[in-house]
């Protein structure tokens, strides 16, 4: 029984990535447009996420500066840390201005803000403040979300870019996220350094 639980888990997740990879492909290139125009133009990707979420930001910006799979030149970015230290005691806004913070801190006009939901629906407050911080600095946003994405959609610019992945469950859209992030990498690096074939 749990043999069978494990293969439809698989299963699920592929059927979901075949579905979404058609619906996902032209906001993803927007992305990759996005961020190739700030780190070319000597700006930064500023990379957060809420839960779950935060290790993918993580390891996005880690990627863009150690490189994905090419050897290439370090790309400015960041990691946001979603940590409470950054909101001292008696803060207004708490916890939920701990990245709106360090956007206003570290931001700058022609940066990118790249927000991953945790496989919500983009309601997590902390990401929309900082969405509305990095749209105080002249910004652009990219966020990653489940579905229509909330209200971290909502307040998006014609500029910004949301790619929402087109389930409910969190575990599936964390999954599709992960290879988004895959593919803005690889995207970056082939518009860079030149088509190349993708490795088996």
């Amino acid at each position: 029984m749990l043999e069978q639980r494990i293969q439809q888990h698989f299963i699920d997740s592929a059927d979901l990535k075949y579905q979404a990879a058609q619906l996902l492909s032209q906001p993803i290139e927007a992305a990759v447009q996005a961020v190739l125009a700030c780190v070319t133009s000597g700006a930064k990707v500023l990379a957060c996420g809420s839960g779950a979420a935060s290790g993918l930001a993580r390891q996005f910006a880690a990627l863009c500066v150690a490189g994905f799979e090419r050897e290439r030149p370090e790309l400015a970015a960041i990691a946001l840390e979603p940590d409470a230290l950054w909101s001292a005691p008696g803060t207004p806004g708490g916890d939920a201005q701990v990245l709106a913070r360090q956007v206003r801190a570290l931001g700058q006009a022609g940066d990118v803000l790249l927000a991953v939901t945790d496989g919500s629906a983009g309601t997590d407050a902390a990401l929309v403040e900082a969405a509305q911080a990095a749209h105080e600095r002249d910004m652009t946003v990219i966020a990653l979300t489940g579905r229509a994405g909330g209200a971290l959609a909502g307040m998006l610019r014609e500029t910004d870019v949301l790619i929402g992945v087109p389930h409910d469950r969190a575990a599936r859209v964390r999954e599709v996220h992960a290879l988004v992030l895959h593919c803005l990498c690889d995207g970056i690096d082939a518009q860079l350094l030149g088509e190349q074939e993708i490795p088996l």
